[in-house]
C-alpha cells in the first residue's frame, strides 16, 4: 500500500506580526472595558499623547475636527487607535498612526458604517503626511457625510 504524501512547506508561516498581535490585545482590552463616555474620550486622548509628534499633531487636530463636525459621534479606542463611533458603538472613522504598523504615512479610515457611498466605488481611507487647511475642510465634510 502506498503511504499518503507528507505535507511540506517551503516557506515558514509567520502568522501575525508583533504590531498586529498588539492591536488585537488592545482590542480585547477595549471590549472588556465598560468605560463611560468621559473615560472613553480620556483613553483616546491618552493614545494620541503616546504618538510621535507628527502623528500626535495630526491626531489632535483630527480629534477636534471630528468632534466639531460630527458631535453625534463618540470618541473611543479601537484596536488601540483613536476612533469615533455611533451611539450604539459602531465605528464610523478612525486614525491610524504611521508608527502603529510602521507605515510611511498615517491613515484616516472610514468603516462600512460611514455613509460615504457614492456610485459603485468610493475611497474608505486616506493617507496623511500632514494636514493643510484645505485637507481639514475636506475631512470635515467627509466626517459630516459619514456620520449622517
Amino acid at each position: 500500500m502506498s503511504q499518503p504524501a507528507k505535507k511540506t512547506t517551503s516557506k515558514k508561516d509567520t502568522g501575525f506580526s508583533a504590531e498586529e498581535k498588539a492591536a488585537m490585545k488592545e482590542r480585547a482590552k477595549e471590549m472588556k472595558a465598560d468605560a463611560n463616555k468621559a473615560e472613553a474620550e480620556s483613553a483616546v486622548l491618552e493614545k494620541i499623547a503616546e504618538m510621535p509628534e507628527s502623528d500626535r499633531n495630526m491626531a489632535s487636530r483630527l480629534h477636534a475636527i471630528i468632534k466639531a463636525s460630527a458631535p453625534n459621534l463618540e470618541p473611543k479606542t479601537w484596536y488601540g487607535m483613536p476612533a469615533y463611533a455611533t451611539k450604539d458603538g459602531k465605528i464610523v472613522c478612525f486614525f491610524q498612526s504611521a508608527q502603529k504598523f510602521q507605515a510611511r504615512y498615517a491613515t484616516l479610515g472610514f468603516s462600512d458604517t460611514a455613509n460615504l457611498d457614492e456610485g459603485t466605488m468610493w475611497p474608505t481611507s486616506f493617507a496623511l503626511k500632514e494636514l493643510t487647511a484645505a485637507d481639514e475642510e475636506k475631512i470635515s465634510e467627509l466626517v459630516k457625510k459619514a456620520a449622517r
